[in-house]
This record gives C-alpha cells, sequence and structure tokens, in this order.
C-alpha cells in the first residue's frame, strides 16, 4: 500500500506536501489536497484519507461531514520525495460542488467493464424499482451467489455446443452476476485482479 519512501516534508516553509487523489478504478485524477506527516500517519492508520486543511488550519478527513469518504488504497511517493499519489475508492461524489471530481469530469473509466461495475455499484447503493440488478442486491448474497451457480451451469451447457451466439451471451450473463457478486461483498474486479498479478510475480 505505501512503498515506505520518506517523504520531505521540509521542502516547503508550511510542511506540507500536495496529494493528488485517483480513483484506483477509473484511474480518473479526483481531487489535490495537501499532508503533513500527521495527516500522512492518520490516513495510514485508519485508511480513510486526512488532509491538512490550509483553510481550517487542521486535520480534515475527507467526508466527515458528507460521509463521501476515500477509501485508502495504495500511497506512491514521487521521485523528487515531495508530491504524494494516493489511489482511493470513492464512496459518492468528490467535489464540494456535486461533481465527482473537483475538475467537473464523470468519474468513468474508458474501460467498459469499470463503467459497468460503476453502475452496478449505483444500483446497489441507489436503489430502483425499476432495475433488475437492484432486484437481485435486494434479494440478498445467497440470491446473488445461487444465480451466479445458475450462470455458470449454463455457460458450462453452451461449451458443450457449437452455438457461438449462445456460448458468448452465457458468459456475458456469467460475468455481470459476478460482478454483482463481487458487489455485493464490498470488492471490485480490481480486488481479484491483484491476486492474479500477484500469483504470476510469483
Amino acid at each position: 500500500m505505501y512503498n515506505n519512501k520518506q517523504v520531505d516534508f521540509q521542502k516547503s516553509a508550511d510542511g506540507l506536501v500536495p496529494a493528488i487523489v485517483q480513483d484506483a478504478a477509473t484511474l480518473k485524477v479526483l481531487m489535490l489536497g495537501y499532508m503533513n506527516q500527521e495527516s500522512l500517519d492518520k490516513t495510514l492508520a485508519e485508511g480513510k484519507v486526512t488532509f491538512f486543511s490550509r483553510s481550517k488550519q487542521r486535520l480534515w478527513t475527507k467526508g466527515e461531514e458528507s460521509g463521501n469518504f476515500l477509501h485508502l488504497q495504495d500511497i506512491r511517493v514521487d521521485c523528487d520525495s515531495d508530491t504524494l499519489l494516493i489511489k482511493v475508492n470513492p464512496v459518492g461524489v468528490v467535489c464540494h460542488t456535486g461533481a465527482d471530481t473537483c475538475w467537473e469530469e464523470a468519474n468513468v473509466s474508458n474501460d467498459f467493464l469499470c463503467k459497468l461495475e460503476s453502475i452496478i455499484n449505483d444500483r446497489k447503493n441507489n436503489p430502483s424499482d425499476n432495475s433488475y440488478t437492484s432486484t437481485l442486491f435486494a434479494k440478498g448474497i445467497n440470491k446473488i451467489a445461487q444465480k451466479v451457480g445458475e450462470e455458470a451451469v449454463e455457460v458450462v451447457i453452451e461449451a458443450k455446443d457449437d452455438n457461438e451466439e449462445l456460448f458468448l451471451n452465457e458468459s456475458a450473463d456469467l460475468l455481470f452476476h459476478y460482478l454483482v457478486l463481487l458487489s455485493a461483498k464490498g470488492y471490485q474486479l480490481a480486488d481479484v485482479l491483484t491476486i492474479l498479478q500477484q500469483r504470476h510475480n510469483k
């Protein structure tokens, strides 16, 4: 999570370094804040990004009033040891204006899988009676897991035949329901990919 490279807070007179915040899933830059040693230590200890607010002149945990926390995934120190890159899983919008980012960009990836995950998470957090995905979440984890099992069986059945359209459609159904299951468990596909990468690197 943190490469333990020493941050040189003494480079600036106020002891602060810029902290660039990036969504770990979409890779969109969300905001820029400032940190001192105390805010960095608090962020690492609690897993929620905490800045030093220059206007309030105190530590400020993003989301302490709105509930839109930035859950820490990774911190990197740059080559000059005076800037931080913080990768997060954000809860809700990031900017105080109500925008996804402080640059008024939609926090969605150009990668369709990431975009689909965002839609699934939105259906979980903002349920709609007209949404199939929302009804799945409402039925609970057992029903979602059962649905993944059913779709997996369908993929196996279609794999034994030569109907390309049916096989690919059943594969799409399986992948979709697996993403729903991951979201229901509080994970993302990136968490699974991390494990695969770790296995590959061994």
